[in-house]
């Protein structure tokens, strides 16, 4: 691959990104982002978890899942719960508010990608799909076989 069309190819791909972001951002009511709800999609998903593993699971420094948890428990969308087996175990686990919010995120979410997505014809839909795949397969590969480069 020619090295214009990688750094092309890269900036596409980060700018589609960041411009979902922001569309994203300005559709929904509430003043938090991203980050916060994929902490609560993962919550919602996973149940109650561990501060750093739930950071680590989500490539989130320590401090910045501090951050979240902090903003989150603030707006009362998670809250901390003591493991039973262990009480010096603090979790994470979602609220009921947190459960609504992320609904509300997560449909704000699927119809940007309904209006997004509705530009391609079905065998470019059908080509993109594959091609994600196959790059998620390899960066998957790579990492459970501790490939670093």
């Amino acid at each position: 691959m020619e090295q214009d069309q990688l750094f092309k190819m890269i900036h596409t791909v980060e700018a589609v990104t960041n411009e979902a972001i922001i569309d994203w951002n300005t559709r929904f009511p509430h003043k938090i982002g991203i980050s916060p709800i994929l902490t609560l999609g993962e919550l919602k998903r996973k149940g109650p978890q561990n501060q750093m593993k739930l950071a680590e699971t989500l490539g989130f420094t320590g401090g910045a899942m501090t951050n979240i948890a902090k903003k989150l428990i603030q707006l009362e969308l998670v809250e901390r719960v003591y493991n039973e087996q262990d009480r010096r175990q603090v979790l994470l686990q979602i609220t009921q508010q947190g459960e609504q919010i992320l609904s509300e995120a997560q449909a704000i979410g699927t119809q940007q990608y309904l209006e997004l997505y509705d530009v391609l014809d079905e065998e470019e839909i059908r080509l993109y799909l594959a091609i994600n795949e196959k790059l998620l397969t390899h960066i998957r590969a790579k990492r459970e076989n501790g490939v670093k480069r």
